[in-house]
């Protein structure tokens, strides 16, 4: 697609640096999680979008919680959501900087949170800025959702998405780190606990006790042979579910027989699949093995579950995003510059809130932004490219402007 000179008049008009000092900002707020809160960060972004002249509205999920949500344009049209998160993991260990004292080296930003998410973030309301001082933002709404607790048990997109009055979205756009690759889908996800309760004795006479770390290794044993069936069946573009045991703890000590044991485990869904479903298979499975009774009881509870999303490399959203993302990159003499639109779509192997969107909300989606999450994220000197904050809103002002003209969007 060809850049309009209106298009690029767009582009010029996003500043660098301005994206620079949101996202600086937004780092030196903090918002670790689990151990603080993100209302810090909420603030900053609460208070730099007002000062644009933007609609903004905060909802408090959990004290010291608050979404906050930025829209420009009418509510009376459908526009892009976009949906970003205001909390970073812990910071950890092994930085060579303060990672809540933002720097800027060598064309990056350094800081916990650069690359997830808050760039994404500076990015959006670039964007947004981008489009409301072009005077489009009536006719291409963007409301930007920064939600609590992405990083933990997702309090904050729960709560957006049972919430009984909503704008009108045409589709979403989630401003995690893919390095700028239009992400069409990913697996669900969910955090499952199982207790294995046993009876204790003297290590003397095991026969008199019910060893559960014992029963918690066949039942690891059961997960592992399920898995096997799983790479057997895979989901043609997500690949297979798949069964993690993350944690395992039990006993007491080395002369006692264990009467308790708890696993932690990951399983990754495929669509269709719930964690309802996946628990019951499981407990099935569990019986037939005859693993309970004779002292031996096993409990399997939920703790966190995550929906998957699958959008075709054929929806017009799609196709918009990487044509997007090819023209933010525009070089002087007026050639595109980066990747080929099929290096420009991929599958996500990890999950976001992007999924809850699709699934409950209904609304086709795709995970696209600056940072790359594998190489930067989640770890010491976390950092983000300035330029790639830059391409980012680029491509999303694009997006946001290009949405409305596609048949049934």
């Amino acid at each position: 697609m060809t850049v309009t000179s209106s298009e690029r008049t767009l582009l010029d008009s996003i500043d660098a640096q301005e994206i620079v000092s949101l996202t600086t900002s937004l780092i030196d707020a903090g918002g670790e999680n689990p151990g603080d809160t993100e209302e810090a960060t909420a603030k900053v972004l609460a208070e730099h979008c007002r000062a644009l002249g933007f609609d903004v509205r905060t909802v408090e999920v959990a004290p010291g919680r608050p979404n906050v949500f930025v829209s420009i344009g009418s509510a009376e049209r459908p526009g892009v959501l976009f949906v970003g998160h205001s909390d970073v993991v812990p910071a950890g260990t092994g930085w060579t900087t303060d990672p809540f004292s933002a720097v800027v080296r060598d064309g990056r930003i350094v800081g916990r949170g650069a690359c997830d998410m808050k760039g994404g973030l500076a990015a959006v309301v670039a964007a947004m800025a981008a489009v409301h001082r072009a005077g489009l933002a009536d006719e291409h709404p963007m409301t930007l959702a920064c939600l609590v607790d992405e990083e933990d048990t997702g309090l904050g997109i729960r709560a957006f998405v049972a919430e009984s009055e909503q704008r009108n979205y045409s589709c979403c756009v989630v401003a995690e780190p893919t390095d700028l690759v239009t992400i069409v889908g990913c697996r669900g996800a969910a955090n499952i606990e199982i207790e294995v309760r046993g009876r204790s004795a003297h290590a003397g006479q095991p026969r008199n006790g019910a060893n559960a770390i014992s029963a918690a290794a066949r039942i690891i044993g059961i997960i592992e042979g399920s898995q096997a069936e799983l790479d057997a069946n895979p989901d043609p573009d997500l690949g297979p579910a798949t069964w993690n045991v993350g944690t395992i703890e039990g006993g007491t000590g080395t002369s006692m027989v264990a009467d308790r044991c708890v696993l932690t485990v990951d399983r990754r869904l495929l669509p269709g699949e719930s964690a309802a479903g996946v628990v019951g298979d499981l407990r099935s499975r569990i019986e037939s093995a005859e693993l309970t009774g004779s002292g031996i009881d096993v409990d399997i509870t939920i703790s966190m579950e995550m929906p998957g999303y699958l959008t075709s490399v054929n929806h017009g959203l799609v196709t918009t995003a990487v044509q997007s993302v090819i023209d933010a990159r525009f070089v002087p003499n007026g050639r595109s510059a980066g990747s080929t639109p099929a290096e420009l779509t991929d599958i996500w192997t990890a999950s976001c809130d992007g999924g809850f969107v699709a699934h409950q909300m209904g609304i086709d989606t795709v995970v696209l932004g600056p940072g790359e999450i594998e190489n930067q994220a989640h770890r010491p000197d976390e950092s983000v490219a300035v330029q790639q904050l830059t391409d980012s809103a680029r491509a999303y002002a694009l997006i946001a402007t290009r949405i409305a003209a596609l048949p049934g969007l």
